[in-house]
């Protein structure tokens, strides 16, 4: 392995385990499997998992003496299982071996992230001296992504005889992945069959409940030197047996491929009679692995990164986790944005807001992906608007946590760990991921220079946002401004006010400032169609002219609230308690849940100036400081340096970071301000999930946004790298950690431009290409332009 390229681990340490399995996770965008050893099923301290994407499964629960729905990704039959022991000429059987065996003497784990490999290496050492040692190399494979495959090697020392495997496919699987979890329905396959081929490959096959997805998995196992198998079956289990001569320092391997084929597939086929015959057709292990490899280098050549040292280590891995969850296979699926990526079950696979920052390196890099997850969104567009009009609104209102279907899949109860209290859940009136979600619209747009996609597809989802926002804003005569009361905004914590009856509150200045966005947006937009289209946008949305005078209007007067000279992250919100910052460290170490902190002490987290995460700020992360100025100008707020300043540095003081996107947002807020804790919030975003700093969460699945995000973080946070009509503007805001790096981008037809930082330079070269030059804006509003087969260097 190349260094820089690997991520791995020197020794097998129990209570890290499922921290392991979700940062050596496997994927191709439209599978995953976790890193679990193969020798272990699920249990206290592994936990193996294979997930679908967009699959997902619709389960009633009795919970705190109610009955609730919940959609989860499905847990897939485990392909991975393999045991073994050692069966001596000269002794009785031995053990099964796992990493947990008292024999076990070295364990190692790694990650090839160039190759897109995961290998263990194992050696057991009996009290005689025995020796056993283990290889395992696993691949997702990229090129073909329904095939996946795993070879075991196995050389004996000091001993011989054979080494007896049982080459296993279980699909006695549930979802089991998530403590908090544990009172909820967790099986979600049923129907299951299973046999065998007349040419030895085993099958199992099953279907999810609702909406009953027709599931298939098939598994040829091949031994080295070639010995027959003892087969038995049952209805979730084939179990083949080999038995493999070993003689001292000889090899011998076993090789597992699966195929896995669903009803969604298209075109639609009985997913046994597939998943059968594609094995038919796969060639042996070190082809597979060689087109396997191939593949990854193209991706890495659209999506290369090049940060020198430990930084750029751990944003490779979490480009690697990024591109195996959504790969350009996800571009042919009806799949969105996994919160936790295809890793674990956490969030219970759904689909939140994440693509917000996502999409901003796949628009940069893989824009088909980025338009396949719109259009996820936008089939999802007569739920939004049905969401819309049971809530007696008009447009379409975007759920808060989405899977399959496009309606509201956000729990309605939720349990507390400390308190072991379940608690009504009412983070579904998080509205503003409407807002988000027309937002990628339109960054899309403006970077791919798709103003097809923004004309059909991307209109109807934008038009119908700022519609819903329109119609959700209330005059208020006393302040003679619009109000949006009763929702929840990003922060999370605050559901109500304090001792209120019901949930939300009014006027949260993330919600209003992005829905006046959007409606401005909006008219922009109508404004730039061609005639035709506009014309017929407006009759089939019966988009009048009266109700485009509301857009215009609540576009400009919406309240924003303010309070101490600074923007108040809602209306109310200086009103409410300070919070003992310091007597909590002191008294519980790790606040960054300072929510379930409070309510088991009885109290609640609504009372106090406390935020989970980013929530104002939130603003500077989408919008740069003079876009920032002329949004809040537009709204009759007049917003200077100072103003921002204040605000940033005040709620700052009051953030807990309970989500790994709150260090990176501030990351991004702190360098485009020039602050001096930039890196420090950059630097904890980096370590998010390789240090578990969210104590325990990064097992249940990666955090994907905070991954994607902190690769955006360097690719244009440092570089000011913007989309705009003029060209490629670049504004570098240096961070003296990173001072030198490159990386390749795309942009409006030209590929593989690569852009090179270092102290007071940067570089762009256009690949030798029939396109025209690339135009690029410069600080200080300058323009130029690089022709294809040129680099040019700009000092800043």
């Amino acid at each position: 392995m190349t260094a820089g390229w690997t991520w791995g681990y020197r020794r097998y340490e129990p209570e890290r385990e499922r921290l392991v399995e979700s940062l050596c996770t496997l994927g191709n965008g439209r599978f995953a499997t976790r890193g679990s050893a193969p020798e272990c099923p699920a249990g206290p301290v592994h936990y193996p998992g294979t997930y679908l994407a967009g699959c997902f499964d619709r389960r009633t629960s009795a919970v705190a003496g109610r009955s609730v729905e919940n959609e989860d990704m499905v847990n897939l039959p485990n392909w991975t299982l393999l045991r073994y022991r050692c069966l001596p000429d000269d002794g009785p059987p031995g053990d099964w071996l796992t990493p947990d065996s008292e024999d076990l003497r070295h364990y190692e784990a790694g990650l090839d992230l160039r190759a897109g490999t995961l290998t263990r290496q194992l050696y057991f050492r009996d009290a005689r001296g025995r020796g056993l040692r283990v290889g395992h190399t696993r691949i997702v494979h990229m090129g073909d992504p329904h095939l996946a495959a795993q070879r075991s090697t196995f050389r004996a020392y000091g001993w011989s005889g054979a080494v007896e495997v049982e080459s296993v496919l279980d699909g006695a699987v549930s979802n089991a992945g998530v403590e908090r979890y544990r009172d909820l329905e967790r099986h979600h396959l049923a129907d299951h069959a299973s046999g065998y081929e007349p040419d030895g490959t085993a099958w199992l096959s099953c279907r999810t409940y609702d909406p009953g997805i027709r599931l298939a998995l098939a598994v040829r196992t091949v031994t080295t030197p070639e010995v027959p198998a003892a087969e038995t079956a049952a209805p979730t289990r084939t179990v083949q047996t080999y038995r493999l001569p070993v003689v001292p320092r000889r090899s011998v391997s076993v090789v597992k491929t699966m195929a896995l084929h669903t009803s969604t597939d298209r075109p639609d086929g009985d997913p046994r009679a597939e998943a059968c015959d594609a094995l038919t057709r796969t060639p042996d292990f070190p082809r597979l692995l060689a087109t396997h490899e191939a593949s990854w280098r193209r991706l890495w050549e659209q999506g290369e990164l090049d940060v020198p040292g430990e930084e750029g280590r751990i944003l490779r891995l979490h480009l690697f986790h990024l591109l195996q969850t959504l790969s350009p296979h996800t571009a042919e699926l009806d799949a969105g944005v996994p919160a936790r990526g295809l890793h674990g079950e956490a969030y219970r696979g759904h689909i939140f807001w994440d693509e917000l920052f996502v999409l901003p390196h796949l628009n940069l890099h893989f824009p088909e992906v980025a338009r396949a997850l719109l259009m996820y969104r936008h089939r999802r567009l007569p739920a939004a608007r049905a969401a819309a009009r049971d809530a007696g609104g008009q447009g379409a209102m975007y759920p808060w946590q989405s899977a399959s279907s496009g309606r509201e899949e956000t729990q309605e109860l939720h349990l507390n760990p400390r308190s072991g209290r379940w608690l009504p859940d009412h983070s579904r009136l998080q509205r503003h991921v409407g807002s988000a979600i027309a937002y990628n619209v339109w960054r899309y747009a403006q970077t791919t220079g798709d103003r097809g996609f923004l004309h059909a597809e991307g209109a109807e989802i934008l038009l119908e946002v700022a519609r819903f926002w329109a119609g959700a804003a209330a005059f208020d005569p006393g302040l003679r401004r619009y109000r949006i009361r009763g929702v929840v905004g990003p922060d999370e914590y605050h559901d109500a006010y304090p001792d209120a009856a019901e949930p939300g509150i009014d006027d949260n200045a993330y919600t209003n400032v992005t829905a006046a966005w959007v409606l401005a947006r909006g008219l922009d937009l109508l404004d730039d169609l061609p005639p035709a289209r506009k014309a017929e946008l407006r009759e089939d949305l019966s988009l009048d002219d009266e109700e485009l005078g509301r857009w215009e209007e609540v576009s400009r007067r919406l309240h924003i609230p303010y309070h101490q000279g600074v923007i108040s992250q809602f209306d109310g919100w200086g009103d409410l308690a300070e919070l003992d910052w310091e007597g909590y460290r002191e008294r519980y170490g790790d606040i960054r849940r300072l929510d379930r902190i409070l309510e088991a002490e009885g109290d609640t987290v609504n009372r106090y100036q406390a935020s989970k995460q980013a929530d104002t700020l939130m603003l500077g992360y989408l919008f740069r400081p003079r876009e920032l100025r002329e949004l809040f100008a537009r709204l009759g707020c007049p917003l200077d340096d100072e103003t921002w300043r204040a605000t940033v540095a005040y709620h700052l003081r009051r953030t807990s970071h309970g989500s790994t996107l709150s260090s990176l947002v501030h990351g991004w807020v702190e360098a485009r301000g020039k602050g001096a804790d930039a890196w420090r919030f950059c630097e904890e975003a980096l370590l998010g999930d390789v240090a578990d700093l969210q104590g325990g969460t990064t097992g249940e699945g990666i955090h994907l946004g905070a991954m994607a995000g902190t690769v955006d973080l360097v690719e244009r946070g440092i570089t000011g790298l913007e989309a705009v009509p003029e060209g490629l503007r670049v504004e570098p805001v240096a961070l003296a950690q990173i001072p030198r790096f490159s990386f390749t981008v795309c942009f409006r037809g030209h590929r593989g431009v690569r852009v090179r930082m270092l102290p007071g330079r940067l570089a762009i070269q256009v690949p030798d290409s029939p396109g025209g030059p690339l135009p690029v804006v410069l600080p200080d509003g300058r323009r130029s332009a690089v022709r294809p087969g040129e680099e040019r260097w700009f000092r800043l």
